[in-house]
């Protein structure tokens, strides 16, 4: 069975992309591409047609096509994709696309306006390049791991935000959109070489920053952004919520103060006397202690102290802001965040539900050129 594409809609429309199917960061930077207007065809296993998506958002937008990359005919068939492709996305070990007979030379040399982006964790050389790792293993390498929690504690794990969605995918779509540019420039396309630790380690630039004019140290929760300062960091209300305290600019380090009754307190009187910070995280640990989270809210509400309620992921949907700006929306019973960014003259649609694995197949095939044969023979038992 074949369901339509979404209508055209975004910045990206008109753009086709073809994503060979794996998991995580690839299939980010697909969702992203797809969410903008780009018509990304995924490519899935045979062997999974017919089942729904077991991601159903970062799969969503897409059409799916079932082809066994192994069998010379299913990687024939995804060449003949390319051809008409702006750009591929693939997220194998380095040499698994060549070895298939799907590397860059030779889609390059059949499409040479295509842009072949390559997600990994360790990137396309280097000793680590063969070797497999997650999230974590990339975000410890690059050094954001170790910066992470309290003094003596083990870092936390922050979920896989900083190595596969933001060092990863949002990494390769960024690199893949700036090709295309160049590509739509120059008719020539190229090599998009996405790593993990790479991703990671531009992320630290601001940190790096001012590790470099010694306003930053090694030292764990001691230092402005990451806990130590007692205005920049998270406190437990008496009912078990947390709150989030952001006020590192003077005035609305103030505003804080006035809000809390503790204007003219002396221990609160230097804002950066690193040490009186653990003091002053202890005494306003203790104050936040004595209220309700929903108490504190009211208390903060049109303040300019930088101060909200901490929320879990079903919360944060309701909050008000939220809801009124669409950030997330709920389709089929699936709440999910909606496109980002923005763009006021060619706003994204709503996203088309993640695909029937293979659903796609007959449709994309004979789009392709492929002959009435070849399509039936690839999708025989599908």
């Amino acid at each position: 069975m074949s369901t339509a594409p979404r209508p055209p809609a975004g910045p990206l429309t008109g753009l086709r992309v073809v994503e060979l199917g794996g998991i995580g960061p690839g299939p980010f930077a697909g969702m992203l591409l797809a969410d903008q207007g780009a018509d990304v065809i995924r490519v899935d296993r045979p062997a999974e047609a017919g089942r729904a998506s077991a991601h159903p958002v970062l799969h969503r937008g897409r059409r799916s096509v079932a082809l066994d990359l192994k069998d010379p005919a299913g990687a024939a068939a995804v060449l003949a994709l390319t051809d008409t492709a702006d750009a591929l996305i693939e997220g194998f070990r380095p040499g698994v696309t060549e070895r298939l007979g799907l590397g860059p030379d030779v889609c390059l040399e059949r499409n040479p306006r295509l842009v072949y982006g390559r997600m990994t964790g360790w990137g396309q050389d280097g000793p680590l390049a063969q070797t497999p790792g997650h999230d974590i293993n990339y975000i410890a390498v690059a050094g954001a791991l170790g910066a992470i929690g309290g003094a003596g504690e083990n870092p936390p794990v922050p979920l896989n935000l900083i190595g596969d969605m933001g060092g990863g995918g949002m990494l390769l779509a960024l690199g893949i959109t700036s090709a295309l540019l160049h590509a739509r420039r120059t008719g020539r396309g190229q090599v998009v070489d996405a790593a993990m630790t790479d991703g990671t380690a531009v992320q630290l630039a601001l940190i790096h920053g001012l590790m470099a004019t010694g306003r930053w140290t090694d030292r764990r929760a001691a230092n402005l952004f990451d806990g130590g300062a007692p205005f920049y960091r998270t406190y437990r209300t008496s009912d078990g919520g947390h709150l989030a305290v952001g006020c590192v600019e003077p005035q609305f380090y103030a505003a804080l103060l006035k809000a809390l009754g503790l204007t003219g307190d002396p221990l609160f009187a230097a804002q950066h006397d690193r040490d009186a910070w653990p003091a002053m995280g202890a005494r306003l640990a203790a104050v936040f202690a004595g209220r309700t989270r929903a108490e504190w809210e009211a208390v903060f509400d049109g303040s300019e102290s930088c101060v909200t309620p901490v929320h879990g992921l079903t919360e944060a949907a309701a909050h008000p802001h939220n809801a009124a700006r669409g950030t997330y929306y709920t389709r089929d019973g699936l709440l999910q965040p909606a496109p980002a960014p923005r763009y006021l003259g060619t706003p994204a649609a709503v996203p088309a539900p993640a695909p029937v694995i293979g659903s796609h197949t007959r449709d994309v095939l004979t789009e392709a050129g492929l002959a009435e044969e070849q399509v039936e023979a690839l999708t025989r038992g599908l």
